[in-house]
């Protein structure tokens, strides 16, 4: 009887099948592991990558590659010995790099056949209704013409406030965006250990299947010298993309084919939780908040519990600068975060209304001070309401 139950075992799919089965596929790769400690692009390296991403492709694969190093590769003909700290230097490292990267790209794919397409997006682009969709479409049109679209964020123009952060987490709102069966994260770390790598008894984590596996686990901050990365943010990646039912792989560059071929090497992120709508996940992710709305006990409660809109008669107080439709953050009377919104008004037009009915501001302003600050299908809940 042990026998049979064993051999019946022995036939179930391996998860990382998902992996190898994934009929469309986003892939990241860090800068560290594209270039040069000089920062120049290391051909070599950017050839064995597009070597496993082609193979796959052409056995039928969509794949969208989500490449940082635009910053990295131009520190070399800039002549900076070191990646740049401030805005204006990155953007313009940042200029010259993209070119030089993606040329690279264009050039290593050609060896295959396959063409490549430039896609570059920033937060704010994202979190725009008409800008989310394009983006959307633009991809899946890529991708349908048999295209290797190649995703950074556009560092040249991106300033702190509008910043992804990091190309990890932006590959997994991409994988979510056009709705991947799987994200593969390659770094120059080949698993997520539970210490240090380097410290003896440090030990591989082979499947993480949710937050309390991660209890005890020390994640590194630090990124290497030509990138933003480090442990911190790839974990926090893999868990937005599992959020939104997107199984991850992490492991390193150079074993990119055990990884997509599904085998049992770097670490597994099963995937779980609910499908959030697409730009809600971009809201919560991708966008921080600009302002501060001050709601009371019966607004977070519409909000939270109800997911309904927020009117004005529910904000006590408001803080910040910003424009309608700018990302806003909504917090209790505890001083506690709990949703984010795109506001419908500006920040200098909310004090008068607050506390009032829509109906009496109507009446007295006009039909269009009628709406609510907030519309339920722009709020995004950020924590559980206890």
């Amino acid at each position: 009887m042990a026998n049979r139950v064993r051999r019946r075992a022995d036939k179930l799919p391996s998860v990382r099948e998902q992996i190898s089965s994934a009929s469309r596929v986003v892939v990241k790769v860090g800068s560290s592991s594209l270039t040069t400690h000089s920062g120049m692009i290391d051909v070599d390296r950017v050839d064995a990558l597009v070597d496993v991403l082609a193979a796959r492709r052409l056995a039928g694969t969509q794949l969208v590659l989500v490449s940082s190093g635009a910053i990295a590769a131009g520190l070399g003909p800039l002549g900076l010995a070191a990646r740049p700290r401030d805005l204006a230097t990155q953007q313009a490292a940042a200029s010259v790099g993209q070119g030089v990267l993606v040329a690279r790209y264009t050039s290593s794919f050609a060896r295959y056949g396959l063409r490549v397409g430039q896609v570059l997006l920033t937060a704010d682009d994202m979190m725009r209704r008409a800008h989310h969709a394009n983006a959307q479409r633009t991809l899946a049109r890529l991708l349908d013409l048999g295209i290797v679209p190649i995703v950074n964020e556009n560092d040249t123009v991106a300033t702190d406030e509008i910043r992804f952060g990091d190309n990890d987490r932006l590959a997994a709102l991409v994988s979510h965006l056009i709705r991947a069966d799987a994200l593969v994260l390659l770094s120059d770390v080949d698993a997520l250990y539970d210490g240090p790598p380097s410290r003896a008894g440090s030990r591989r984590l082979a499947e993480i299947r949710g937050p309390e596996d991660l209890v005890g686990v020390e994640l590194g901050k630090n990124g290497a010298a030509v990138g933003t990365g480090g442990m911190v943010t790839k974990v926090q990646a893999a868990r937005i993309a599992t959020g939104a039912g997107v199984p991850v792989v992490l492991t390193a560059a150079a074993h990119a084919a055990h990884a997509l071929a599904g085998e049992d090497i770097g670490t597994y992120f099963h995937p779980g939780g609910r499908h959030p709508g697409t730009r809600l996940l971009w809201l919560a992710h991708a966008t921080t908040g600009r302002g501060l709305l001050h709601l009371d006990r019966g607004a977070v409660e519409a909000i939270v519990a109800r997911r309904k809109s927020l009117l004005p008669a529910g904000v006590t107080a408001v803080e910040g600068e910003f424009a309608a439709g700018d990302p806003v953050d909504l917090c209790g009377p505890e001083g506690r975060v709990v949703a984010r919104g795109l506001v419908n008004y500006d920040a200098v037009e909310i004090p008068d209304l607050l506390g009032r009915s829509t109906r009496e501001l109507a009446t007295e302003l006009g039909p269009e001070y009628e709406r609510e600050l907030i519309h339920r299908d722009d709020i995004v809940i950020l924590e559980a309401h206890g």
